[in-house]
Protein backbone atom coordinates (compact mmCIF):
# COMPACT_ATOMS: atom_id res chain seq x y z
CA UNK A 1 0.00 0.00 0.00
CA UNK A 2 1.14 3.67 -1.14
CA UNK A 3 1.99 5.52 1.83
CA UNK A 4 0.48 8.88 0.16
CA UNK A 5 -2.50 7.83 -2.48
CA UNK A 6 -5.87 9.52 -4.35
CA UNK A 7 -9.06 7.70 -3.63
CA UNK A 8 -12.12 8.85 -5.52
CA UNK A 9 -15.89 8.06 -3.65
CA UNK A 10 -18.67 7.75 -5.86
CA UNK A 11 -22.66 7.72 -5.21
CA UNK A 12 -24.28 7.05 -7.78
CA UNK A 13 -27.09 8.73 -9.11
CA UNK A 14 -29.26 9.19 -12.30
CA UNK A 15 -30.47 12.67 -11.30
CA UNK A 16 -27.77 13.70 -9.16
CA UNK A 17 -24.22 11.76 -8.91
CA UNK A 18 -21.87 12.57 -5.84
CA UNK A 19 -18.32 12.73 -5.62
CA UNK A 20 -15.58 13.19 -3.28
CA UNK A 21 -11.89 13.08 -3.16
CA UNK A 22 -9.29 12.36 0.09
CA UNK A 23 -5.38 12.60 -0.39
CA UNK A 24 -4.01 10.35 2.08
CA UNK A 25 -0.29 11.02 3.46
CA UNK A 26 0.65 7.95 5.76
CA UNK A 27 -1.68 7.12 7.93
CA UNK A 28 -4.00 10.03 7.50
CA UNK A 29 -6.83 10.77 5.68
CA UNK A 30 -7.28 14.27 4.13
CA UNK A 31 -10.02 15.81 2.78
CA UNK A 32 -8.99 17.41 -1.11
CA UNK A 33 -12.61 17.76 -3.11
CA UNK A 34 -16.44 16.91 -3.26
CA UNK A 35 -19.18 17.86 -5.52
CA UNK A 36 -22.24 16.64 -7.57
CA UNK A 37 -23.16 16.02 -11.00
CA UNK A 38 -26.12 16.86 -12.38
CA UNK A 39 -28.40 15.26 -14.47
CA UNK A 40 -31.77 16.16 -13.93
CA UNK A 41 -31.83 18.72 -16.71
CA UNK A 42 -31.54 16.23 -19.51
CA UNK A 43 -34.32 14.05 -20.68
CA UNK A 44 -32.67 11.73 -22.70
CA UNK A 45 -31.06 8.97 -20.10
CA UNK A 46 -27.76 7.88 -22.98
CA UNK A 47 -27.21 11.62 -22.60
CA UNK A 48 -27.19 11.49 -18.93
CA UNK A 49 -25.09 7.85 -18.55
CA UNK A 50 -22.93 9.94 -21.48
CA UNK A 51 -22.47 12.75 -19.12
CA UNK A 52 -21.61 10.49 -15.81
CA UNK A 53 -18.77 9.18 -18.40
CA UNK A 54 -17.41 12.58 -19.47
CA UNK A 55 -17.50 13.81 -15.60
CA UNK A 56 -16.11 10.69 -14.28
CA UNK A 57 -13.31 10.81 -16.58
CA UNK A 58 -12.87 14.54 -16.26
CA UNK A 59 -12.39 13.99 -12.36
CA UNK A 60 -10.19 11.53 -13.20
CA UNK A 61 -7.68 13.47 -15.03
CA UNK A 62 -7.82 16.39 -12.95
CA UNK A 63 -6.85 14.60 -9.76
CA UNK A 64 -5.47 11.52 -11.15
CA UNK A 65 -6.91 9.17 -7.80
CA UNK A 66 -5.12 5.71 -7.53
CA UNK A 67 -8.15 4.13 -6.69
CA UNK A 68 -12.19 4.27 -6.78
CA UNK A 69 -14.26 3.35 -4.21
CA UNK A 70 -18.50 3.27 -5.10
CA UNK A 71 -21.42 2.93 -3.42
CA UNK A 72 -23.56 -0.56 -4.05
CA UNK A 73 -27.54 0.17 -5.83
CA UNK A 74 -29.31 -0.04 -2.86
CA UNK A 75 -32.23 -2.83 -3.59
CA UNK A 76 -35.87 -1.16 -3.21
CA UNK A 77 -38.93 -2.53 -4.44
CA UNK A 78 -38.98 -0.02 -7.39
CA UNK A 79 -37.32 -2.63 -10.13
CA UNK A 80 -37.37 0.46 -13.07
CA UNK A 81 -35.57 2.52 -10.75
CA UNK A 82 -32.45 -0.07 -9.69
CA UNK A 83 -32.08 -0.75 -13.06
CA UNK A 84 -31.36 2.80 -14.26
CA UNK A 85 -28.82 3.23 -10.49
CA UNK A 86 -27.43 0.17 -12.10
CA UNK A 87 -26.94 1.56 -15.64
CA UNK A 88 -25.36 5.05 -13.64
CA UNK A 89 -23.01 2.87 -11.39
CA UNK A 90 -22.00 0.76 -14.59
CA UNK A 91 -21.04 3.88 -16.38
CA UNK A 92 -18.87 5.38 -13.92
CA UNK A 93 -16.85 2.14 -13.35
CA UNK A 94 -16.21 1.79 -17.17
CA UNK A 95 -14.26 5.58 -17.10
CA UNK A 96 -12.10 4.28 -14.15
CA UNK A 97 -11.62 1.32 -15.82
CA UNK A 98 -10.70 3.22 -18.90
CA UNK A 99 -8.26 4.52 -16.68
CA UNK A 100 -6.58 0.94 -15.40
CA UNK A 101 -8.48 2.71 -11.74
CA UNK A 102 -8.77 -0.29 -9.13
CA UNK A 103 -12.44 -0.39 -8.26
CA UNK A 104 -14.18 -1.70 -4.88
CA UNK A 105 -18.19 -1.47 -4.22
CA UNK A 106 -19.57 -1.12 -1.02
CA UNK A 107 -22.54 -1.84 0.08
CA UNK A 108 -24.59 1.72 1.70
CA UNK A 109 -24.74 0.44 5.15
CA UNK A 110 -21.13 -0.81 5.16
CA UNK A 111 -20.68 2.81 4.50
CA UNK A 112 -22.63 4.55 7.00
CA UNK A 113 -21.15 2.02 9.92
CA UNK A 114 -17.83 2.83 8.98
CA UNK A 115 -17.87 6.57 8.83
CA UNK A 116 -20.81 6.82 12.03
CA UNK A 117 -20.60 3.13 13.71
CA UNK A 118 -24.37 2.76 12.45
CA UNK A 119 -25.22 1.25 9.49
CA UNK A 120 -29.06 3.00 9.70
CA UNK A 121 -27.75 7.08 10.03
CA UNK A 122 -28.80 9.24 7.90
CA UNK A 123 -27.07 11.29 5.36
CA UNK A 124 -26.98 14.27 7.59
CA UNK A 125 -25.51 12.38 10.20
CA UNK A 126 -22.78 10.95 7.90
CA UNK A 127 -22.26 14.59 6.59
CA UNK A 128 -21.81 16.10 10.27
CA UNK A 129 -19.21 13.00 10.96
CA UNK A 130 -16.98 13.30 7.86
CA UNK A 131 -17.06 17.38 8.80
CA UNK A 132 -15.68 16.70 12.26
CA UNK A 133 -13.32 13.78 11.13
CA UNK A 134 -11.79 15.57 8.06
CA UNK A 135 -11.92 19.04 9.67
CA UNK A 136 -14.07 19.60 6.42
CA UNK A 137 -14.72 24.05 6.38
CA UNK A 138 -18.21 25.11 6.24
CA UNK A 139 -17.96 26.78 3.31
CA UNK A 140 -16.45 23.59 1.39
CA UNK A 141 -19.49 21.60 3.03
CA UNK A 142 -22.53 21.85 -0.26
CA UNK A 143 -26.09 21.37 0.48
CA UNK A 144 -26.61 18.08 -1.76
CA UNK A 145 -25.46 15.27 0.37
CA UNK A 146 -25.42 13.41 -2.42
CA UNK A 147 -21.29 14.74 -2.74
CA UNK A 148 -20.87 13.95 1.28
CA UNK A 149 -21.91 10.49 0.20
CA UNK A 150 -19.39 9.97 -2.33
CA UNK A 151 -16.73 11.14 0.10
CA UNK A 152 -18.26 8.83 2.73
CA UNK A 153 -17.27 6.31 -0.20
CA UNK A 154 -14.00 7.10 -0.39
CA UNK A 155 -13.15 7.56 3.23
CA UNK A 156 -14.82 4.18 4.15
CA UNK A 157 -12.46 2.74 1.50
CA UNK A 158 -9.51 4.20 3.19
CA UNK A 159 -10.42 2.10 6.77
CA UNK A 160 -11.16 -0.98 5.01
CA UNK A 161 -7.89 -1.18 3.40
CA UNK A 162 -5.72 0.36 6.28
CA UNK A 163 -7.42 -2.36 8.61
CA UNK A 164 -4.60 -5.12 8.89
CA UNK A 165 -7.56 -7.24 9.87
CA UNK A 166 -9.78 -6.74 6.51
CA UNK A 167 -6.80 -6.94 3.96
CA UNK A 168 -4.34 -9.41 3.20
CA UNK A 169 -5.35 -13.21 4.00
CA UNK A 170 -6.97 -12.45 7.74
CA UNK A 171 -10.33 -11.79 5.47
CA UNK A 172 -13.08 -14.14 6.71
CA UNK A 173 -15.31 -14.74 3.90
CA UNK A 174 -17.11 -17.84 5.43
CA UNK A 175 -16.95 -20.87 7.63
CA UNK A 176 -14.48 -22.36 6.28
CA UNK A 177 -11.79 -19.59 6.12
CA UNK A 178 -13.24 -18.82 10.13
CA UNK A 179 -12.10 -22.69 10.97
CA UNK A 180 -8.63 -22.36 9.02
CA UNK A 181 -7.20 -19.53 10.90
CA UNK A 182 -8.71 -19.94 14.47
CA UNK A 183 -8.74 -23.58 15.33
CA UNK A 184 -8.34 -23.05 18.82
CA UNK A 185 -11.79 -21.70 18.86
CA UNK A 186 -13.99 -25.04 17.17
CA UNK A 187 -14.66 -27.82 19.96
CA UNK A 188 -16.05 -31.04 19.09
CA UNK A 189 -19.65 -31.29 20.97
CA UNK A 190 -19.16 -34.66 21.76
CA UNK A 191 -15.95 -34.55 23.21
CA UNK A 192 -15.41 -34.75 26.98
CA UNK A 193 -14.48 -31.40 28.81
Amino acid sequence: MAAERIILGVDPGTVIMGYGLLKINGAKPNFMAMGIIELGKLTDPYLRLKRIYDRITGIIEEFLPDEMAIEAPFFGKNVQSMLKLGRAQGVAIAAALARDLPITEYAPRRIKQSITGSGDASKEQVAEMLQRLLHIPQDSMLPALDATDGLAAALCHYYQTSNPLASGNRVLRNWSDFVKNNPNRIRDPYKKR
